[in-house]
C-alpha cells in the first residue's frame, strides 16, 4: 500500500499538476449563468499559468535545489577504508535494459561510477548493490543485478559486489542493507546516493539504527556566487528539476510521518 501511495503522491505533488488542474477549472464546460463564475475561471486560468511559469524558471528550480542537496554534507573519511559502500539504486532503466540487451542509465550515473572508483582505489573491500525490479518478470534486468553486472565489467571481482534485489524505495534500501550488513559483520559502512537524495537516505538508516558514513555525488544546482548569469526564460527541463525537488523534499516528511525516516541525533 505503502508503495502505491508513494505512486501516487509523485503524481499530485508537481507544478505541473497544479498548474494543469488550474487550468482545467479555468474551462467553461457549460455556459455559466452569473459573471462570478467567469471572473473565478479566469483568475483559476492566470493562477495555472503562474505556477508553471514560476517552476519553470532556473532561479527558482536551482535555488530549491541547490537548498535540498546542501541540506546535510557528506561524512566520508578518505583515510578509511570502508567494509562496505551501499550503492542505492534508481540510475537505471529496466524495460530499456530488457528491450535493447543494453545497460540504460539516467542522471544518476554518477552514484555508480563513484562506486566503482572507491572499490577501484581500494577505499571499500565490498559494495552493496541495492535495488529491486519493479515488475517481477524483469527480475534478470533489475536494478541491483545491471549495477553489479556494470561493476564486475569496469574490472571488479565478482565476490566483492553484493546483491541487495529486495528494496523498492529508499526505506527497504536500508532496511535489506542492514541485514547483509550485520549477517556479514561489517563496521564501516558508506552509503553513496545523489545530493539531492542524500537527506532522506541519511534518516532512513537512521530510522533502522545503522550508523554510517556518507559520500554524496551527482550535484546539479549551482550557488549564487558561480560564474555567469542565469536565465529567467521559461524551459520545460526547470520544471522538472522544480518537481524532482519538491517530491523529494514532500517525500522526506511522508517518510518521518511514517516512522521510516528519523533526524540524527
Amino acid at each position: 500500500m505503502f508503495f502505491f501511495l508513494s505512486k501516487l503522491l509523485d503524481v499530485l505533488l508537481g507544478p505541473y499538476t497544479w498548474g494543469l488542474a488550474l487550468v482545467l477549472l479555468a474551462i467553461p464546460w457549460r455556459r455559466p449563468r452569473r459573471r462570478s463564475s467567469w471572473r473565478r475561471r479566469r483568475l483559476a486560468g492566470v493562477a495555472g499559468l503562474l505556477v508553471l511559469l514560476f517552476f519553470s524558471l532556473e532561479p527558482v528550480a536551482n535555488g530549491m535545489l541547490y537548498r535540498l542537496e546542501h541540506a546535510t554534507t557528506s561524512t566520508y573519511r578518505p583515510e578509511t577504508t570502508y567494509d562496505a559502500v551501499v550503492l542505492l539504486g534508481g540510475v537505471s532503466d529496466e524495460r530499456v535494459v530488457a528491450e535493447t540487451g543494453q545497460p540504460s542509465y539516467n542522471d544518476n550515473v554518477e552514484r555508480l561510477v563513484a562506486t566503482h572508483r572507491l572499490l577501484a582505489d581500494g577505499r571499500a573491500r565490498y559494495a552493496i548493490v541495492s535495488g529491486a525490479a519493479e515488475a517481477p518478470e524483469l527480475a534478470e534486468h533489475g536494478e541491483a543485478r545491471v549495477l553489479g553486472r556494470q561493476l564486475v565489467a569496469w574490472g571488479v571481482d565478482p565476490s566483492r559486489v553484493i546483491l541487495e534485489e529486495e528494496a523498492r524505495n529508499t526505506r527497504e534500501n536500508a532496511v535489506f542493507s542492514q541485514r547483509i550488513v550485520r549477517a556479514r559483520g561489517f563496521e564501516k559502512v558508506l552509503v553513496v546516493t545523489s545530493a539531492f537524495h542524500m537527506r532522506r537516505s541519511i534518516e532512513c538508516f537512521e530510522a533502522v539504527g545503522m550508523k554510517v558514513d556518507t559520500l554524496a555525488v551527482d550535484f546539479r544546482a549551482h550557488g549564487g556566487a558561480s560564474a555567469g548569469s542565469s536565465s529567467w526564460l521559461p524551459r520545460a527541463g526547470f520544471l522538472a528539476d522544480s518537481t524532482r525537488t519538491l517530491r523529494e523534499a514532500a517525500g522526506l516528511y511522508v517518510y518521518r510521518w511514517q516512522g521510516y525516516a528519523k533526524p540524527p541525533r
